[in-house]
């Protein structure tokens, strides 16, 4: 089975966020990436709002026809959001003010309590869980724990190596982990980093559901539109699978 495409859309609402404007609109990115053959649309919703706002949200929310994967740390604020919203899928992340992207996976297994009940309330609220971790046995482990239905797997290690060994290395940690969160029966997808060069090592490993990317299929539009981006990458993953 060819895994799925989500895009990302936060970074046409950074382009926004330049200029304090309403274009480029994010809401329109996420209806033309869906007709081009995406699978799913995701948000972070961060606390400073730096590009996502809770207008975006709530509008995807109405119009999105395939899924809505809204990113968002587990905080009391973003889990009333989601609660309000009802995204079909939560995606916890860990989150730092002064970061320019997520640098690394939750570290479930250092906040596992926390972790668990955020998971409890958000799940009875009729929304899926996913946890954003770094391809490790211990957080795959501490993911199951939870009540989590789904883990994405962190592929910035793999997506920024320097050489082919280290790249070898962290592909294999991701295979790694696929393997042992379906054999949790943890359903799987794995993002970060992700582009028309690399993903294709990744799109191959069979537990893999889902692939989530947003900043090289926005940058790829910018020259050639969102659909021709979108389609350019499902023609990486189905060839790859």
């Amino acid at each position: 089975m060819r895994p799925r495409l989500a895009v990302n859309v936060d970074h046409i609402a950074t382009i926004r966020q330049a200029r304090g404007g309403a274009e480029p609109d994010p809401v329109a990115a996420a209806m033309l990436a869906e007709v081009a053959g995406a699978s799913g649309v995701i948000v972070h919703l961060r606390e400073d709002r730096r590009h996502i706002q809770d207008r975006d949200v709530r509008l995807l929310r109405e119009v999105v026809k395939t899924h809505l994967n809204l990113e968002m740390a587990a905080t009391d604020e973003m889990v009333k959001m989601a609660l309000e919203v009802l995204p079909d899928v939560a995606t916890l992340v860990p989150e730092r003010r002064q970061e320019l992207t997520t640098e690394g996976g939750l570290d479930v297994g250092g906040q596992e309590e926390r972790a668990a009940e955020v998971v409890r309330v958000l799940t009875e609220g009729g929304i899926k869980v996913s946890l954003f971790i770094d391809p490790v046995p211990e957080q795959v482990e501490a993911s199951k724990r939870t009540g989590a239905q789904i883990v994405e797997l962190h592929t910035g290690t793999y997506a920024d190596a320097r050489t082919e060994t280290d790249r070898q290395a962290a592909l294999l940690k991701i295979m790694e982990a696929a393997r042992l969160g379906r054999g949790l029966g943890l359903r799987i997808a794995a993002g970060h980093g992700l582009n028309y060069q690399n993903v294709g090592p990744v799109a191959v490993i069979p537990e893999v559901e889902e692939l989530n990317i947003g900043h090289s299929i926005v940058a790829r539009a910018t020259l050639v539109s969102i659909d021709r981006a979108v389609r350019e990458m499902l023609d990486l993953i189905h060839a790859a699978r």
